[in-house]
C-alpha cells in the first residue's frame, strides 16, 4: 500500500466502549459511610452513583416542598454532603444527573426522587398512575422530564437504637425447628392479638403468638420478607397487592406498613422489640431476604431507586446494554459482580445481625447471586467467599433456595459446608410417596437418611437439607390432601398461574367435604406427611398454620392475596386439633432424644457403649413387615411399607412408614434391636394400638399411616405410658 494512501478510521463500537466504560465500576472505600447519619448537630449524606454527572441530596418537607443541596463527588463514586441542622425523621430523595442513553445502559434523570439504597426507614408509598417510569409509556427511549416528587416514597433519617437483646444461645442446626411465616398474616386472624396490633411487628411479638410457637415446639421463626417492598404495577392493576413481599425496594428498612406506631423510624424499633421478645422467649429469627432483584422490575418498569442511580451499575444488563439480563422472573436481576453492589449486600445483612438482631437469613432465588460478569455460574464467588471470614455473617445460619430461573440454575447441593438448602427433591418425593405415586421404597430411605445422595460429598452436615413439605409458594399441607388441582381464580388470571404439578390426592373429594371417610383419611395423610418431615434426618421447616389445618381453599400461588385466603385461621385448630397434638408430640419427642436430630450422615455403624462392648444394633437399620430388608425388598417396586430404625447408645426407634391403602402384619424385631417397644406416636384410626408390645410380638399396621415405637432394653425402663400425641387420645 502506498505511504500516503489513507482509509477510513475504525468505527467505535459504542456498545462496547460503554461496557468498557461499565467496569469494573468504583469501589466505595468506605461504604459504612453510606446513607444518612446524624452527627455534629446535622446529617452526613453519601450515595454511590460512579458514572452520575451531579446528584443532589433532597429534604423533603411534610408539606413536601424540597432543600436541594448538591453533593460532592470523591474518587471511589461516592457522592457525600453534609447538611447542619438535620434531625431525626428527616425524609429525603436523591436527584441523580447524568447521559440519558438508554442504549448504553445509561437511564439518568434527575426528574426523579430517587429512594436512598441505604435508608434504614421508608415512608409513603407509589402513585402507579403517577410519573414513576423514568420515560413516558409509548417509548421506553425517550426521557419523560415530569418530576415524580408526589408519587414516590421517601427515605428517612433515623436516630440510633440499641440493638435487640441477644438470643442466650443459638441453636445448631441440629436442634433447629424452623417455621415459615408471613408477619401479617400470622395474626391478622388471632383472637387474642389486640385489634390495633393484628398484623403489625408488635403483633407477631404479642405474647399469645409467642405461647403457640413454644407450645408446638418451634426453635426459629422464619419471616417472608420484612425489607421494605412494594407491588408491582400489573397487581395493582387487578385490584390486589403484592402480599408475600417478594419485591424489595430498600435492603436497610423494616416494611414500613408492619409498623403499628408509625413510618418515621418508628418501624426500627418496633421491628427490635420484636426481635427482643422472641430471644427472651429462646427462639431465634431467621429473614427470609431478596437480594437477586428490586421491585423496579425490568427497564420499562418504574424508577424508583437503583435503575435511576445506575441502570448498568446495579444491574445486569444483556449484551445490547438496553435489556435487563433477567434470571429472576421478576424484571431484572442485581449485578453482586459489581464491587460496590456486593458491598450493599453485605452490608445489609451485617445491618441485620449486628443493628436489627436477627440470627440467619433465607436467601431468595440464591443462585442469582453467585454469577459473575459473564452471568455465569460461581460457586467460588466473592459473595459466598465473603462468608466464610466475616466475624458477623459467620456466625449466623444460612440458608439458600439453591436454584434461579437461569443456566444451570438449580444448584441443589452445591452449596458446601457453611449451608443449610432447601431440598425440593425431599418435598417432591414425600408428597409423591404418600400418595402412592412411586416404585418401592429406596428413595424413600434416602430422603428420611437426609438425602445423602444430594448432600452427602465435601464433608457436608446432614443438617445441610432443609427438609419441607410445603412453603409459602404452593398449597398448604391440609390443601396437598384435599385438591388434586389448582384454584387460583381469585388472583384474576383464570386458573392459568401457579404450577399445576402439585404432587397432591385430594383423597377422594374436591375441596371441603362432608364424607366423614374422606375427612378421616386427610387427617391420616396430613399427620403421615408431618411425621415423615419432622422424624427425618436433617432441618424441618414447617409452613404457618399446618400444624392446624390452615387452607388456601386450594390456592397455590397466593401471592397476591392479601386476605382470608392467605392469612392464618386460628378457629381451624379445634377441628384439626389432632393434627396439632401430633406435631407437638412428635417434636417434643425430636428435641428430648438426639438420636431424632443426627448431626452427620448415619453409616450404619455399630453402637458400642462407653466401654467399647458391642450392643449389637446399628445407627440406622431398615425393616420389613418380617425381619431386616433384603435385596428382593429393596428391588420390589410394589412396596409401599418401610420401617425405619435409628440408634444410638441411649435411645432406639422404630418408625414405620405404609403409604398403601391395605394394611399388613408386622412382627417387631427382637434384641438386640429392643426388648420391648412402646408406641409414642401414630397416624392411625383411634385405638388401633396398645401402649407397649414384648419384642416379637405381631401389631397390625394400618393402611395409609405412620407408627412410631421406642425401644427399650431393660424390664426396669418399662413404664405403664400412654400414646401423648397419638389417636387414643383423640
Amino acid at each position: 500500500m502506498d505511504a500516503n494512501s489513507t482509509t477510513d478510521a475504525p468505527s467505535v463500537d459504542p456498545i462496547q466502549e460503554a461496557r468498557e466504560e461499565l467496569g469494573p465500576l468504583p469501589r466505595p472505600e468506605n461504604s459504612a459511610a453510606l446513607g444518612s447519619h446524624l452527627r455534629d448537630g446535622g446529617a452526613h449524606f453519601a450515595v454511590w452513583a460512579p458514572r452520575a454527572s451531579r446528584v443532589e441530596l433532597a429534604l423533603v418537607a411534610e408539606d413536601r416542598s424540597q432543600r436541594n443541596h448538591d453533593m460532592t463527588r470523591g474518587d471511589d463514586g461516592v457522592w457525600s454532603v453534609f447538611v447542619p441542622g438535620v434531625e431525626a425523621e428527616q425524609c429525603y430523595g436523591y436527584r441523580v444527573h447524568g447521559d440519558w442513553e438508554p442504549p448504553q445502559g445509561k437511564r439518568f434523570n434527575p426528574a426523579r426522587l430517587l429512594l436512598d439504597p441505604y435508608a434504614r426507614a421508608i415512608t409513603g408509598g407509589v402513585d402507579y398512575n403517577g410519573p414513576i417510569l423514568d420515560h413516558p409509556s409509548h417509548d421506553d427511549y425517550e426521557l419523560d422530564p415530569t418530576d415524580s416528587l408526589m408519587a414516590v416514597p421517601l427515605s428517612v433519617v433515623v436516630a440510633p437504637s440499641p440493638p435487640p437483646k441477644p438470643v442466650d444461645r443459638r441453636r445448631p442446626m441440629s436442634e433447629t425447628i424452623v417455621y415459615e411465616a408471613h408477619l401479617k398474616g400470622m395474626t391478622q386472624l388471632h383472637p387474642a392479638v389486640p385489634e390495633h396490633l393484628r398484623g403489625t411487628y408488635a403483633g407477631l411479638a404479642y405474647p399469645a403468638v409467642i405461647e403457640h410457637l413454644l407450645d408446638l415446639g418451634v426453635t426459629a421463626i422464619q419471616l417472608l420478607p420484612v425489607q421494605h417492598f412494594v407491588s408491582e404495577p400489573f397487581i395493582v392493576g387487578r385490584g390486589l397487592s403484592n402480599y408475600w413481599g417478594y419485591n424489595t425496594l430498600g435492603f436497610f428498612a423494616p416494611h414500613a406498613a408492619y409498623s403499628a406506631v408509625g413510618t418515621l423510624g418508628h418501624q426500627v424499633t418496633e421491628f427490635k422489640d420484636m426481635v427482643s421478645a422472641f430471644h427472651e422467649a429462646g427462639i431465634e429469627v431467621i429473614l427470609d431476604v431478596v437480594y437477586n432483584h428490586t421491585g423496579e422490575g425490568g427497564h420499562e418498569g418504574p424508577t424508583l431507586s437503583f435503575r435511576g442511580i445506575d441502570h448498568a451499575g446495579y444491574y445486569r444488563l444483556t449484551d445490547d446494554l438496553h435489556n435487563d439480563y433477567d434470571v429472576t422472573g421478576c424484571g431484572n436481576s442485581v449485578d453482586t459482580s459489581q464491587p460496590g453492589v456486593l458491598d450493599l449486600i453485605l452490608n445489609s445483612l451485617r445491618y441485620w445481625v449486628t443493628d436489627m438482631g436477627v440470627d440467619g437469613f433465607r436467601f431468595d432465588l440464591a443462585t442469582e447471586l453467585i454469577r459473575d460478569e459473564q452471568h455465569h455460574v460461581d460457586q467460588n464467588h466473592p459473595f459466598k467467599q465473603a462468608f466464610r471470614n466475616d466475624p458477623v455473617l459467620s456466625q449466623v445460619k444460612l440458608i439458600a433456595e439453591p436454584w434461579d430461573m437461569g443456566p444451570y440454575g438449580y444448584q441443589v447441593g452445591q452449596w458446601g459446608q457453611d449451608w443449610s438448602e432447601w431440598n425440593d427433591r425431599f418435598r417432591d418425593y414425600t408428597r409423591d410417596y404418600w400418595r402412592s405415586q412411586v416404585a418401592g421404597v429406596r428413595e424413600l430411605a434416602t430422603r428420611l437418611s437426609g438425602s445423602s445422595d444430594v448432600f452427602n460429598h465435601g464433608g457436608r452436615p446432614v443438617t445441610s437439607s432443609v427438609n419441607f413439605i410445603t412453603a409459602h409458594d404452593g398449597f398448604t399441607l391440609r390443601d396437598v390432601v384435599s385438591y388434586n388441582d389448582k384454584h387460583n381464580e381469585a388472583n384474576g388470571e383464570d386458573n392459568r398461574d401457579g404450577h399445576s404439578d402439585n404432587r397432591s390426592w385430594n383423597c377422594g373429594a374436591e375441596g371441603d367435604t362432608d364424607d366423614e371417610a374422606v375427612t378421616a383419611l386427610r387427617h391420616r395423610q396430613a399427620k403421615n406427611l408431618m411425621g415423615t418431615l419432622v422424624l427425618a434426618a436433617g432441618v424441618p421447616m414447617l409452613t404457618a398454620g399446618d400444624e392446624m389445618g390452615r387452607t388456601q381453599q386450594g390456592n397455590n400461588n397466593a401471592y397476591c392475596q392479601d386476605s382470608p385466603i392467605s392469612w392464618v385461621h386460628w378457629d381451624t385448630r379445634e377441628e384439626w386439633g389432632d393434627l396439632y397434638e401430633f406435631t407437638r408430640n412428635l417434636l417434643r419427642l425430636r428435641a428430648q432424644h438426639p438420636v431424632l436430630r443426627p448431626e452427620v450422615f448415619r453409616e450404619a455403624e455399630e453402637i458400642v457403649d462407653d466401654e467399647g462392648a458391642d450392643l449389637g444394633r446399628k445407627e440406622v437399620y431398615w425393616f420389613a413387615e418380617d425381619g431386616p430388608m433384603t435385596d428382593g425388598h429393596w428391588n420390589d417396586d410394589g412396596r409401599r411399607s418401610l420401617g425405619m430404625y435409628v440408634s444410638d447408645e441411649d435411645d432406639a426407634f422404630l418408625v414405620w412408614h405404609n403409604s398403601s391403602g391395605n394394611g399388613t402384619t408386622l412382627t417387631l424385631p427382637s434384641e438386640p434391636w429392643a426388648e420391648h417397644w412402646k408406641v409414642v406416636a401414630s397416624s392411625g384410626v383411634p385405638g388401633e394400638h396398645a401402649a407397649e408390645y414384648a419384642a416379637g410380638a405381631q401389631v397390625e399396621l394400618h393402611g395409609h399411616s405412620l407408627l412410631m415405637l421406642q425401644a427399650t432394653f431393660r424390664d426396669d425402663e418399662i413404664e405403664q405410658v400412654g400414646t401423648a400425641g397419638s389417636d387414643e387420645e383423640e
